[in-house]
């Protein structure tokens, strides 16, 4: 079992940056690949950036690629999503997600999943 809590949250003006965290409980946080979703109110669940265990390997989205980074320590079993330039359209409610294996950009496929936090950026 994993349970991810996930932190970093809040209100941002547009142009702005937030540092979301999701940390993680248990012994084996490197064998799992580690996603980040939003989902805005009335939208499905958006397939943010995932990192494989190593941390060797990341895949952004389009939406937020050069914009967003996704990092991880696994010495201290967090993974991060350092986000920049944000966007009104940012605004939603940021889940990590883990799963073993490699990162797949389906909600569906993901194992475990943190409570989520909310981020809003206003314009």
């Amino acid at each position: 079992q994993v349970q991810l809590v996930e932190s970093g949250g809040g209100l941002v003006q547009a142009g702005g940056s937030l540092r979301l965290s999701c940390a993680a409980s248990g012994r084996t946080f490197s064998t799992y690949a580690m996603t980040w979703f939003r989902q805005a109110p009335g939208k499905e669940r958006e397939f943010v950036g995932g990192i494989s265990g190593s941390g060797g390997s990341t895949n952004t989205a389009a939406t937020v690629k050069g914009r967003f980074t996704i990092s991880r320590d696994n010495a201290q079993n967090t993974v991060y999503l350092q986000k920049n330039s944000l966007k009104p359209e940012d605004t939603a409610v940021y889940y990590c997600a883990g799963r073993r294996s490699t990162v797949l950009p389906a909600p569906g496929a993901y194992d475990y999943w943190g409570q989520g936090t909310q981020v809003t950026v206003s314009s």
